[in-house]
Order: C-alpha cells, then structure tokens, then sequence
C-alpha cells in the first residue's frame, strides 16, 4: 500500500496573504474550514480552499488572538487580553465570554471528546474547563513564577494526549509538567534547560523556552519543542531544538538538535502511528521538520513562506494547514 503521508511528496498546494501575524488555528474536521486568531483582535473563519477565501470575523477581544481550539461546535479562544470566549460556530456568534486569567493566554487545547478545555497563561496557571457550562473545573499550579534570575516566566505551551488522559504543560526556563487531568495531579517533571538562554552581560535578559508539546498516538512519548542555546539574544539565533521523552520512565528517547535552521519550534503534531512528528517554527524566516521516531533520524527539513506559528493535521493526515506572519498555508504529501 502507497504511504500517502510520505513528506518527500510533501508541496504547497495554497498560500493565502493576509495583514498582520496569524498566531493559532483550529481546523473543522471533514472540511477545510479554519479558525484563525490573529493580531488584529480577531478570529477569523473562513474556507481556506475557496477560491477567493473571504473570512467572517469574530470580534470580542480586545487584544492579540493567540490560543484556539475546537471542542465540538464550540470554538474556545484566549488572548492577550487573559480572555477566553465561547463561539457556537454553526451561528457565528459567541456564547460567553470569561476573565480567565491575570495574565496573557499563551495557548488553549481541548480534548478529544471535547468536554473540556484547557489553558495556560503567563501568570503560571493551567486552568481545566467545562466546555458546555463554561466553570472552572480546576487550577494546575506547579511552575515558578519567576525565572532563576528573578524575572517573570512565561507559561507557553500546553497540549492533551490522545487518550484524553494527560495534559503537559512547558514554561519559559524549560520545565515541563505531566498532569493527570481527572484529578489534576502532578505525575512527572521534565526539565529541557538547554531551550532557555540567560544573556548576565549584555541585555541581562533571557529567551527561548518551551514553545510547543506534542504527545504521541499511543500517550506514551512527550515531545518538547523550543530553541537551543543563543549568542545574541536580541534575535532568535539558537538552532531550533526538539527533545521527546518516555515521560512515565523520565528518560530522555531522542534530542534532535537541528543543523540548519534558526528560531523556536512552534508547534508539532505526531501522524497516525507515530511514523513521523512534524516540527515547524521560524526566527525571521520559517521551516518545517519532519523526523522519524523509530529511527531517531531527520527525515526532511524544509524552508516554510513565513514564521509558522500554528499547524493542524487534516483530517486523514494527507494535509498541513500552518498559519503565521502575514500568510495561511496549505500542503499536500499528495505525489
């Protein structure tokens, strides 16, 4: 049988130019429609293969748009603005809006069975939610609020493993979470300090961290995606860094330093069975990395049209929807 995931096929088949940053994207599944926020204070849906895509707007927040996930016919995103709103997809409007957290909403995630979602923000809290009432099922408190250097810490990333089971949490200075989601309780520690960069002389500032995780099919591996060590911190200048773990065993399987390509890791996503874990990213340009598991190799690594941000899986994994600066993309493994 043909393998029609293979990413030596992998081609642009769309490229979609639109003003600003596109920062997170959900995607309806059996279609090619997207939900995108942006840096216009918007999301925006819209047919990404049409011919002409024109979006609908939804408008409610009152900053940068930089966490979506669909949980059913719900739409749920969160912002610069410690937002989170509640949009009924099928009307296109919203059904509530919530002061979730104190701080910025760096990501929002739901589960598969889309009961809840989950989201992080920069005052250090992963809050779980009911997606149908809206309530607040409980806080996930475990990371630092300031950095060893005594500076704020930032709470990226989050993700939800497949099973429905887990959600893993990564901050600025490289430290990840495990967390039973049932019960919120903390099941493993995960450190990756090379993704966080300490500059004492210069800026007396840091960069990097935890920008993206990803579980794999069978909830079994843990990838954390960042960037590597910096030299000068006033750009994205370390090679972007992909470490998985066995994170019930605690051990490190594989460290994907990166040869070529410059800036974070900004989302990655396992295909079905774990044949490959797509990596993308960027620092003032883009790139987009495939790597075999069973092999522990890089199995292709590409130049992207802009800074990717976002990605999503089409449904059947035969398509890449990728959002970032200025531009919606789409690729094909089709031959």
């Amino acid at each position: 049988m043909m393998n029609t995931t293979d990413p030596n096929n992998l081609k642009i088949v769309k490229e979609v130019n639109r003003r600003g940053i596109l920062f997170a994207i959900a995607h309806q599944p059996a279609t090619s429609r997207l939900f995108v926020g942006a840096s216009d204070f918007m999301v925006h849906d819209f047919d990404v293969m049409a011919e002409n895509p024109e979006s609908v707007e939804y408008a409610g927040h009152e900053s940068y748009v930089t966490g979506v996930a669909l949980a059913g016919k719900h739409l749920v995103s969160g912002g610069y603005d410690g937002r989170l709103i509640w949009w009924d997809t099928d009307t296109k409007q919203p059904l509530r809006s919530i002061q979730a957290h104190t701080r910025w909403i760096r990501d929002v995630a739901a589960t598969p069975d889309g009961r809840f979602v989950v989201s992080v923000a920069d005052d250090m809290i992963c809050r779980i939610w009911d997606v149908a009432s809206g309530k607040l099922i409980r806080d996930l408190i475990g990371h630092e609020s300031r950095t060893p250097h005594h500076f704020p810490s930032m709470l990226y990333a989050c993700a939800v493993s497949p099973d429905g089971r887990y959600v893993a949490t990564g901050d600025r200075i490289g430290k990840n979470i495990v967390w039973d989601l049932s019960n919120g309780r903390q099941l493993a520690t995960i450190e990756t300090p090379i993704m966080y960069t300490w500059d004492p002389k210069a800026r007396i500032h840091s960069i990097g961290g935890v920008r993206s995780l990803a579980f794999s099919s069978d909830s079994r591996l843990l990838a954390v995606g960042g960037m590597g060590q910096v030299g000068n911190i006033d750009h994205l200048g370390g090679l972007a860094r992909v470490e998985v773990f066995d994170w019930q065993r605690g051990e490190r399987t594989h460290e994907f330093k990166g040869d070529e390509y410059n800036g974070l890791v900004e989302r990655m996503v396992f295909s079905a069975g774990d044949k490959w874990l797509l990596a993308a990213g960027g620092d003032n340009a883009g790139f987009i990395k495939f790597f075999d598991i069973a092999a522990s190799k890089l199995i292709k690594q590409d130049k992207a049209p802009m800074h990717v941000h976002d990605l999503a899986l089409g449904d059947a994994g035969e398509t890449i929807y990728a959002v970032g600066h200025g531009k919606t993309v789409v690729w094909s493994f089709a031959a």
